[in-house]
């Protein structure tokens, strides 16, 4: 058999723009197929979702529909890489009488994924199988990123940043950035409909195991009897129309994207967390085809994409933070972790409306505004001192975009206990931040329609004796100060 190629998907559920298919195009003559790999242990983690893992498949189903019309296929098997892809490649080798001359995929930075990706890498050298990993969902990666060499890399996002857009102004990083334009426009003509000429030549047909079945569906068929919303469009394909509309929306970003009553937010997240698109695409798309100078709406907006890349390097060189603070000496927090009044925050029931508005729209879409996020998880940890871990795994459990890095990063940031944190003494205080971005209660109203008569000041104060909405659980007033105490203590 002529030498072919085997690629291992993961967070990178597209073909428009993976690098490390076009190697494996370029390589084999288009004699690759994919592999997708269920790992038992990412099923079993306590930051799973059943509506996000739904997402997901989705995801996998759109690349799986993709790649068959491309002329090539993904093999979705219900087990994990470290035992599954050992067995795939000496079957191949008996089917095929050779291995796979590449065998690639895209990295990542999760410490569950270093460590498992660490495996593989030693399992194909001492198998002699050649190997090649790439980037992919950041535009720069941490190795590449550092004070100076050998220093280590920021703690703190403005000096992170400027360093960040230095390199990506390198002409060897714009390059990088550029060589999307392909990708996109291949998913211009599909939006277009346009029928794709045959860049694949393989399938798994034609290698001929029949013995692994595809268990893709089976997965989504028993996963959906789970799911508690709807579930919007996934793949690539979905993801670059969710990029074009919100082109539209640019404009008005900065003053537009604190307001969680306005769809003025990219939503591009849970495409990001899945692959369906990268940085580096919607970076590309905005940069050539909307502006030839930056604005301050798209300054505000790319701020916010190196946000990400900021969380996802600290996670990298600090894995611990996974479980621990991040700053040390906020380790041992006497949080008060009072049940009734998480219970009562994860349901929407505190009293306060912005909030309980925020977590009914989680609890209902799998979404929370972004600013409205920052509300609700300074309101859990500063008002009702509730441990910052508590919030971060519901939100896991409940975001179709939850990430390890951002939703970490996020929280420990409203928790002043990660890397360059909100300071502990600066508290929102849930009555101001609900008149400043909610001034007419159209977004609390649209998730409490119980308050739909409620005077409009009325809903930025505290509500009480109302027949069907609850009084407040804490005083904002005196939680406070609670928190500046317990804050203080650590010194």
């Amino acid at each position: 058999m002529k030498n072919y190629g085997l690629h291992w998907f993961r967070r990178d559920l597209r073909v428009a723009g993976n690098k490390a298919l076009q190697k494996q195009l370029s390589e084999n003559n288009g004699r690759v197929v994919g592999i997708f790999c269920f790992d038992k242990e990412f099923l079993s983690r306590d930051d799973f979702s059943v509506n996000r893992f739904q997402l997901f498949m989705n995801s996998i189903l759109e690349l799986q529909k993709e790649l068959r019309e491309l002329g090539s296929d993904l093999l979705v098997l219900d087990e994990g890489p470290k035992s599954l892809l050992p067995k795939i490649l000496e079957d191949l080798k008996k089917k095929t009488g050779a291995y796979p001359s590449l065998v690639s995929w895209n990295r990542d930075y999760e410490p569950f994924a270093r460590e498992r990706d660490e495996f593989i890498s030693e399992m194909l050298k001492d198998k002699s199988i050649a190997f090649e990993t790439f980037r992919d969902h950041l535009i720069i990666e941490p190795h590449e990123l550092e004070k100076a060499p050998g220093k280590g890399g920021y703690q703190v996002y403005s000096p992170f940043a400027r360093k960040w857009l230095s390199i990506l102004h390198q002409p060897e990083m714009r390059k990088r950035v550029h060589s999307q334009q392909k990708g996109l426009d291949y998913l211009e003509s599909r939006l277009k409909a346009k029928a794709s000429k045959k860049l694949f030549s393989l399938s798994w047909d034609e290698i001929g195991l029949k013995k692994y079945k595809d268990s893709l569906q089976n997965y989504i068929k028993e996963n959906a009897k789970k799911v508690d919303i709807e579930i919007p469009d996934s793949g690539s394909l979905a993801a670059y129309k969710v990029l074009k509309d919100f082109t539209s929306k640019l404009d008005n970003y900065k003053e537009d994207r604190d307001i969680p009553s306005l769809f003025g937010t990219s939503r591009l997240s849970m495409h990001l967390k899945n692959g369906s698109i990268t940085t580096a695409q919607i970076a590309q798309y905005l940069d050539l085809k909307i502006y030839t100078k930056k604005t301050n709406s798209q300054d505000t907006f790319f701020s916010e994409l190196i946000w990400r890349e900021f969380y996802y390097h600290i996670l990298y060189r600090n894995p611990h933070v996974e479980k621990l603070e991040f700053l040390e000496k906020y380790r041992d927090l006497s949080w008060e972790n009072n049940k009734k009044h998480f219970e009562a925050w994860k349901e929407g029931r505190t009293g306060f409306p912005i909030i309980d508005a925020g977590m009914r729209e989680l609890n209902q879409t799998g979404w929370m505004h972004n600013r409205v996020r920052m509300i609700v998880a300074s309101f859990l940890t500063k008002d009702l001192l509730i441990d910052w871990r508590w919030g971060e795994k519901y939100f896991m459990d409940k975001l179709l975009d939850g990430d390890l890095a951002p939703n970490n990063g996020g929280w420990q940031w409203a928790a002043s206990t990660g890397c360059d944190p909100q300071p502990y003494f600066r508290i929102f205080n849930p009555w101001s931040q609900s008149k400043k971005f909610d001034p007419k209660g159209e977004y609390i109203r649209k998730y409490i329609p119980e308050l739909d008569n409620i005077d409009t000041k009325k809903l930025h104060e505290p509500i009480l004796h109302h027949v069907k909405y609850p009084e407040p659980i804490v005083d904002h007033k005196e939680q406070r100060e609670k928190a500046l105490a317990l804050y203080k203590s650590q010194g």
